[in-house]
């Protein structure tokens, strides 16, 4: 049985109707749509509250001159603006949004509510470069446009056919604004922004946990709507193993740390050996870490990381976090371990939850590249864009669980994330198995 996901509404937002929290969203007909797209929005509305709280004290130019050597990490308006501009796009200009998942790749479209919107909002004529700059909207013609594109989104909602096809576009917009959510606080992470984000609570380390062999089907056949690298599905004959019940902690980390581990190419991978040393000053600690060590001297070690703009001395017991696939894959050697797959990942997450199995403190990556399950067909709207994995087949690494920072109707033990392991601004951490 899946654990239970915690509750969705961090950061001092109001509590919502459990059902709208739920991964079951996926196949979600008109009337929780509708409720769960003004949740998502007040969402985003108030993570750029909080943004515009302490914008007074993060310097534009600076931050600009920082985000152009930093993936991911736009300006806050920006990011806000293209949530209203993405749904607005797929939804009210597309013409052939009944279409669904078979709607073509390039729609005829009508026009914006605002004749600037595409040059303001679209990622496509808007690089990472320009979204810093004085001529985007401020802060309130943003919330303006926030609020005049849902009103257009739910207005349209009320007539759409009750079918996955008929409905396509609407989950499609409500997940990618809890997508684009979790990226706004990453990207407050990156910035130092204090956002009044408190801590993750320690928990109880328990022994790794063994699994018994099983055939597991991967996929999501009757998810409703997924997302294009969830698409098709597998099905894999997996022997007995060994995995961790929980991340691996910062109590182990140190350890890697004081053994020389950032010092040893052996237990890098070369291209993992080669992203180390092409980082800042020759990196020897995980993003975000200003001080770590000390477990050789009894003490179990003590990690001081800057998180949202301040300095905290992380828990030993707490998930280590702001890992790349590389650090993971070294820590793993190093340990005499592996790196988990995402199918054993995945059966211990759904089998293993009642005796200790515990995710949710951060995305987790998993072993292997990123490959299309059987029967993938690509879709209609991340051709192109960040979420596409048809670039990425091959070379991404899969993401399993989530972090304190995604909602909770995106945390479920079969959403299928990727990235490039050499990323370490999200909230990721991993754990192993016995080789």
């Amino acid at each position: 049985m899946p654990s239970s996901p915690p509750s969705s509404t961090p950061f001092g937002a109001h509590p919502v109707p459990y059902s709208i929290d739920s991964p079951d969203m996926r196949r979600a007909g008109r009337e929780l749509l509708s409720l769960a797209l003004i949740d998502a929005r007040n969402h985003t509305l108030h993570l750029l509250s909080l943004c515009e709280n302490v914008w007074g004290s993060v310097e534009l130019p600076a931050a600009a001159e920082y985000a152009e050597g930093e993936e991911g990490v736009a300006s806050p308006v920006w990011m806000a603006g293209h949530v209203g501009w993405f749904s607005e796009w797929w939804i009210a200009r597309n013409t052939q949004r009944a279409f669904g998942a078979d709607c073509p790749a390039r729609p005829t479209r009508l026009a914006a509510i605002d004749p600037n919107a595409d040059g303001w909002w679209n990622p496509t004529q808007r690089t990472p470069d320009t979204r810093w700059l004085p001529d985007l909207p401020d802060l309130s013609q943003t919330k303006a446009y926030l609020l005049e594109t849902l009103e257009s989104t739910l207005e349209l909602l009320e007539h759409a056919a009750e079918t996955d096809a008929g409905l396509y576009f609407y989950r499609l917009a409500l997940f990618y604004e809890d997508l684009c959510g979790e990226q706004l606080v990453v990207t407050a992470q990156a910035l130092g922004l204090p956002l009044g984000i408190e801590q993750t609570p320690t928990a109880v380390t328990r022994e790794p946990l063994l699994v018994p062999a099983t055939t597991w089907e991967l996929g999501l056949p009757d998810a409703g709507f997924v997302f294009a690298q969830e698409r098709g599905g597998d099905r894999i004959e997996v022997p007995e193993f060994e995995i961790d019940a929980q991340p691996i902690t910062w109590s182990q980390f140190i350890e890697f740390v004081d053994d020389g581990g950032y010092d040893a190419s052996a237990l890098w991978h070369p291209e993992g050996w080669r992203w180390l040393n092409a980082q800042v000053e020759g990196r020897r600690a995980p993003r975000y870490v200003e001080q770590i060590g000390g477990a050789r001297h009894g003490s179990g070690g003590s990690v001081l990381q800057r998180r949202f703009g301040t300095t905290v001395r992380a828990a030993g017991q707490q998930s280590a976090v702001h890992l790349s696939w590389w650090e993971a894959d070294a820590w793993a050697r190093w340990a005499g371990r592996r790196v988990a797959t995402e199918v054993e990942w995945e059966i211990a997450a759904h089998t293993a939850a009642r005796r200790g199995f515990r995710w949710s403190d951060v995305q987790e990556w998993t072993a292997g590249t990123l490959q299309p399950w059987v029967g993938f067909k690509a879709d209609p709207w991340s051709a192109g864009s960040a979420f596409d994995p048809v670039p990425a087949f091959g070379q991404a690494r899969v993401l399993r669980g989530a972090s304190f920072a995604t909602r909770a109707r995106l945390r479920s033990d079969k959403r299928r994330d990727f990235a490039a392991p050499g990323r370490d601004d999200g909230f990721f951490g991993f754990r192993t198995c016995a080789v």
